[in-house]
């Protein structure tokens, strides 16, 4: 046979191993054995997901460094008093689930019409001998004369007719508005009206 011949056979069967193992490299690639496109993204586990922040916060603390009753932890209630004149009562019962306390402020601060106007002052002579703490469903009591029995020209004043009322347990608290059971008014004159201080049993209040 020709030289020549000899080489260009020798050419093709190069070429044909050559066309061989593309071919099977090419199927290694996709029947399984090979990597695949996403192998390296799920082999990487997802970012762990920052706990959400606790807005809610701890109830503040009075001076004696126990909770300070707020009102999302109380309920609250008030009506006139039956057969007590010039008479209203308000109770408050702590629905939550700790003892909180009225030390940074003793009594009720309590607003008949415009927030803005002073609250009614406390009687003095009411404040207990020790500060009321309110356990779970525990409750408590604060007495309002609606008015003095008579003003300073010798007559009665009946003062205005009132369905709800504020209720602040800290100076620079927004005041709950309350609303009276049964939604009887009651006649309140703003000017001659008082609070005691926060009691501990109904008893209590049935002196002023």
């Amino acid at each position: 046979m020709p030289i020549t011949a000899i080489a260009t056979i020798r050419r093709a069967a190069t070429a044909a191993l050559l066309v061989t193992a593309t071919l099977a490299l090419t199927a290694g690639c996709h029947d399984g054995a090979g990597p695949k496109a996403g192998d390296s993204a799920t082999a990487v586990s997802p970012a762990p997901v920052p706990p959400s922040a606790h807005d809610g916060g701890e109830p503040p603390t009075g001076p004696d460094g126990r909770t300070a009753c707020t009102p999302e932890m109380l309920k609250f209630q008030a009506g006139a008093m039956p057969r007590r004149a010039h008479r209203m009562l308000l109770t408050v019962t702590n629905f939550s689930d700790r003892t909180c306390t009225f030390a940074a402020q003793p009594f009720p601060l309590l607003h008949f019409g415009d927030d803005r106007q002073a609250p009614l002052p406390a009687i003095g002579a009411s404040e207990p001998p020790a500060v009321v703490s309110l356990e779970p469903n525990r409750t408590a009591y604060a007495l309002i004369t609606t008015s003095a029995a008579h003003g300073p020209d010798g007559t009665h004043h009946r003062g205005r007719k009132v369905s709800q009322f504020g209720v602040a347990l800290s100076p620079r608290a927004t005041p709950t508005q309350v609303g009276l059971d049964g939604r009887a008014p009651v006649h309140v004159d703003p000017h001659t009206a008082r609070v005691t201080y926060w009691q501990s049993s109904l008893a209590a209040t049935r002196k002023w």
